[in-house]
């Protein structure tokens, strides 16, 4: 079986194992604790920390550890908002971050009747660093942006937003959970998470990085440990091992980063030309070196990710047909991508060029069995004849149906003919104007419709 899905959470790195097991004996006392077997835990947790730091590139006491990288996230910026409450409410964040930042600045302003602005991203997923400059406002408490997307392997432009940040006198904060264990973040960044089961640590701990300076007033009842911004009692072994796995990942990061990345490009190369109707995402350069992602017209997501389990790998998905809230990713839907048929691959550290290889050579007939047992239409071409609009009722029908139910009636009208489909299903919003991008048909617009919304396309050619 080949896993590929490390952005949602890497194996435990030998090295992690090792070092966990070796804590167990000595990190489970309290490091508060002056006798021998605090002093002991103590230890461990100090040259953790410090170990930590150096990788981040911060001093020993700007750093916490937190029981997850999401808890990081909540405690980093609800402090920092607290912290900066006199200068005002407003919060700015990009369009595409993880769910962990989108919904607590949601809490915020359900909170404190404060208010965020998201700066929208390209159709890459980078944000332009004059648009988040220009977000920027008097009242501006807190700024967030990844270091890299969790979906599609964009990198954000932080140095140069930092800097913007830094010259109105905004901490910002980075979500650097997906690129830290590839190398440290570069600019004056104010505050930084982190969180260990991404690059191969223990799952229940996580980093928060507060430089000295930013006003940071922790939420909830007072604690005496880590500062009192992440209370309870430390895991010790994890921690240890977290930061024994990132230091380990660290010292192969340049080597891997170098051979993942051309079997990721192999992947963006390969796929348009193996399977047709394919949109690759995301940025083909400025991104992590082991992601990549790609929708497939015509393919419901969760279907097809079965298929590719059961032929042997295990990848992820930001299709809305494999989500509970049957909506499209926000990151997709944001930079105005196809979302349907999405497959993230997300290459672990040593993956074998081998595996790569045997995914490419399955694809194509993995996506075509979907295809075929869900009606697609093999050719989107057609006769130049037939009525000059058509009426396609996808109502109460789920991605892909309404795009290829619009497929299959496209030849049908002349050139300069519309195409109106009928859908309430919150994807076609963003898959029929990709349709349009993709095959260099016209996307006149939407209106309202009796339970649901047309959309209407013209055809071209």
């Amino acid at each position: 079986m080949a896993y590929f899905d490390v952005a949602s959470s890497a194996p435990l790195h030998p090295v992690a194992r090792q070092a966990l097991q070796a804590s167990l004996d000595e990190g489970w006392a309290d490091p508060a604790r002056l006798y021998r077997e605090g002093r002991r835990a103590a230890v461990l947790l100090d040259a953790a920390r410090e170990a930590a730091a150096e990788a981040v590139g911060c001093r020993p006491d700007e750093l916490v550890f937190t029981p997850s990288g999401t808890h990081a996230v909540h405690s980093g910026m609800s402090g920092a908002l607290a912290g900066r409450r006199r200068i005002g409410r407003h919060a700015v964040v990009s369009a595409v971050e993880h769910s962990s930042v989108l919904h607590a600045a949601a809490a915020h302003e359900a909170a404190t009747g404060g208010s965020v602005t998201e700066v929208p991203v390209d159709r890459l997923g980078a944000v332009s660093p004059d648009a988040y400059a220009g977000a920027l406002r008097e009242d501006t408490a807190l700024a967030c942006l990844q270091s890299a997307n969790h979906e599609v392997g964009t990198e954000q432009p932080v140095a140069a937003v930092a800097e913007a940040c830094r010259g109105r006198g905004v901490p910002l904060l980075v979500d650097a959970a997906q690129s830290l264990g590839w190398g440290p973040v570069e600019g004056a960044w104010s505050l930084l998470t982190g969180s260990a089961h991404k690059w191969g640590g223990p799952a229940g701990v996580g980093l928060l990085v507060v430089r000295k300076g930013v006003r940071f007033a922790p939420r909830g009842p007072a604690d005496e440990r880590e500062s009192g911004r992440a209370p309870g009692f430390q895991n010790i072994p994890a921690i240890v091992a977290a930061v024994a796995s990132l230091r380990a990942v660290r010292a192969e990061a340049a080597d891997e980063a170098a051979r993942l990345r051309a079997l990721v490009d192999r992947i963006r190369a390969r796929v348009p030309e193996l399977v047709p109707d394919v949109e690759v995402v995301g940025d083909p350069d400025r991104r992590l070196p082991h992601l990549v992602t790609f929708s497939c017209l015509y393919v419901d997501g969760e279907a097809l990710l079965h298929e590719l389990d059961r032929a042997g790998f295990s990848v992820s998905s930001g299709s809305s047909c494999t989500s509970s809230t049957l909506t499209p990713s926000h990151v997709l839907r944001a930079m105005g991508v196809l979302s349907e048929g999405n497959v993230r691959i997300s290459l672990p550290l040593g993956t074998p060029e081998t595996e790569v290889d045997a995914f490419l050579e399955v694809l194509p007939s993995v996506v075509s069995g979907v295809r075929e047992r869900l009606g697609a239409p093999v050719s989107a071409a057609g006769s130049a004849g037939g009525e000059p609009s058509l009426v396609v009722d996808a109502l109460g029908k789920r991605c892909p149906i309404p795009v290829i139910e619009l497929a299959k009636v496209f030849g049908d009208v002349p050139v300069g003919g519309t195409v109106t489909v009928l859908s309430d299903d919150e994807a076609a919003r963003l898959d029929i104007p990709a349709w349009c991008e993709m095959r260099g048909q016209e996307y006149v617009g939407e209106r309202p419709a009796d339970h649901g919304v047309a959309y209407v396309v013209r055809r071209l050619s």
